[in-house]
């Protein structure tokens, strides 16, 4: 998986433990291509079975990727971010962006693990799902249905994050957001 808010790339302990002595630690680390491949240090811990493992923010350093969900492509960009034409979002920790719920502006994690809308801490109302209107990037995504959870901090997932092009430089700190025409 692609975790784009975790600090850190984790393996599964089943996954390492199949892989070849000299692979980690100190191995080639992820490969790019036959030239290029960028070296982390992962943890090693139990991922349930959901996947042999989360790339995190560490094997990017000070570098930029792009998500293309359309194409299904993840770019590496050394040189950065392109913002023409994006919406662009500061944070200071884990990527976010601010979007539009019922009105009220709500900082949220990019949360590219999450194949859900928009999660929101749950507060007093029941766990559950509701709806929102819901607008980010400049575009009214209208009226969709939200999870309510026992989450700390509210996360914006695949079913909105796949509406636009995502781009996030993690050494500028910016996330930028074009609204994909081919989702329209």
């Amino acid at each position: 998986l692609f975790g784009t808010a975790e600090a850190r790339t984790a393996l599964d302990e089943r996954f390492a433990a199949s892989l070849p002595a000299a692979s980690w630690p100190g191995g080639r680390g992820l490969e790019l291509n036959e030239k290029e491949a960028l070296h982390f240090t992962p943890v090693v811990l139990d991922l349930h079975s959901v996947a042999d493992g989360i790339i995190g923010a560490d094997v990017w350093g000070n570098r930029a990727v792009s998500i293309d969900y359309t194409a299904g492509l993840i770019t590496y960009q050394k040189e950065g971010i392109h913002p023409e034409l994006m919406t662009i979002y500061r944070f200071t920790s884990d990527p976010r962006v601010t979007i539009v719920v019922d009105g009220k502006p709500v900082e949220a994690i990019v949360d590219t693990t999450s194949p859900d809308t928009l999660t929101l801490p749950r507060g007093a109302a029941p766990a559950g799902r509701t709806h929102a209107r819901l607008q980010l990037g400049g575009a009214d995504l209208g009226n969709l249905d939200i999870h309510l959870a026992d989450v700390s901090e509210p996360r914006v997932g695949n079913r909105i994050l796949s509406k636009f092009l995502v781009t996030i430089d993690y050494g500028k700190r910016v996330v930028g957001l074009w609204r994909d025409p081919r989702t329209l």
